[in-house]
């Protein structure tokens, strides 16, 4: 999704970054289904990205709590299961079972986000005067919120328009603070074809109806779920984040309404399982920028959004983004994760 970086003179930019590309960020994620853990563009129309720069101001880690937003808009009210902090919630019984099913003992975290403009999902702020178009779902149309919606004709794609993966559009309509995303996404004028979207009111806790998904295959909301720059900078992350795992089963915890899987073994994890770093484990020798991400971690935890890539989590792409710090992130063992009981699972 990437307007906003059609410059010419980036292009020295991100071919300076092209070795960087090879060691860091997240090439290789994989998905199924409506869902996300391909690379694109933060397109933020309130302004422009500035390039990655060694005098990037350096943030100071903090757990307070703060209300985090897009454009102008809250990510959902305070008291939503993304904005809970979860540090003090009991261990799950069945933690050391879903932690071996998610190959927690040989994987590692990784950032599928970076400063390649390939990398993270993208997403867009509207003003109240964007134009709402016509929407054409052809994968889960009977799942999806029907259109219009506001859609601009050059509205960032995750991958780009070339892309072969989720293409997944996400767009916050500042007029009415509600967050649409699609899946598959196809700008066919004057408006889109998309495999199936969803529609999410900021300003509530509705969840979307039990069995349904949105264009994550949870039925979760994407943006809700992105580690994004600006909030790193400003020292805190006070959300929950979203991350894949290979293999899942079929089920799902609330606030996840969906699942895509037909394993029927309980210790696999269902869709909206939470996990959180452990407590215990010190983060005082990461840089902070990484810290910022790991308190997140330990406060707030990650939702399982998607089959995909084991321990992908994703951020919206920046080019301010240092790679060698987020690489830093890529030492961090899954098996220092715990899974928290959140609630019952829904077959």
């Amino acid at each position: 999704m990437k307007p906003s970086f059609h410059v010419a003179g980036w292009a020295l930019v991100l071919g300076a970054l092209g070795a960087l590309a090879a060691c860091s960020g997240a090439p290789g994620s994989s998905s199924m289904g409506p869902s996300g853990a391909n690379r694109s563009q933060t397109d933020v129309r309130a302004g422009s990205r500035v390039p990655a720069s060694a005098s990037n101001p350096t943030p100071t880690p903090s757990a307070q709590p703060g209300e985090p937003e897009v454009g102008g808009c809250q990510m959902f009210p305070d008291d939503n299961p993304w904005n809970t902090d979860i540090s003090s919630y009991p261990v799950d019984s069945n933690s050391a079972n879903y932690l071996a099913t998610m190959n927690a003992s040989t994987t590692y975290l990784h950032p599928d986000f970076g400063s390649n403009p390939h990398w993270g999902i993208p997403y867009t702020v509207v003003p109240p005067s964007q134009a709402y178009v016509p929407m054409k779902f052809f994968l889960y149309a009977d799942q999806s919120n029907p259109g219009p919606y506001p859609f601009p004709a050059d509205a960032p794609i995750e991958g780009g328009s070339h892309s072969h993966g989720d293409r997944h559009v996400l767009v916050v309509d500042q007029g009415n603070c509600n967050l649409y995303e699609t899946y598959d996404s196809h700008y066919v004028g004057p408006g889109w074809r998309a495999g199936n979207g969803a529609v999410f009111d900021l300003y509530s806790n509705a969840l979307r109806p039990n069995g349904w998904t949105s264009a994550d295959a949870a039925g979760l909301p994407i943006l809700a779920g992105l580690v994004r720059y600006d909030e790193v900078q400003a020292g805190a992350i006070n959300h929950a984040l979203r991350f894949t795992v290979g293999s899942t089963q079929a089920g799902y915890i609330h606030p996840a309404t969906h699942y895509a899987s037909s394993i029927t073994n309980p210790n696999y994890p269902p869709m909206g399982l939470r996990v959180r770093l452990k407590a215990s484990y010190d983060i005082s020798g990461f840089n902070p920028t990484a810290q910022v991400i790991l308190t997140a971690m330990q406060h707030y935890g990650m939702f399982v959004a998607d089959n995909g890539s084991d321990w992908f989590f994703t951020g919206a792409t920046d080019t301010r983004w240092n790679n060698h710090v987020l690489d830093q992130l890529k030492t961090v063992p899954a098996s220092k994760f715990e899974v928290v009981k959140t609630g019952p699972i829904h077959h």
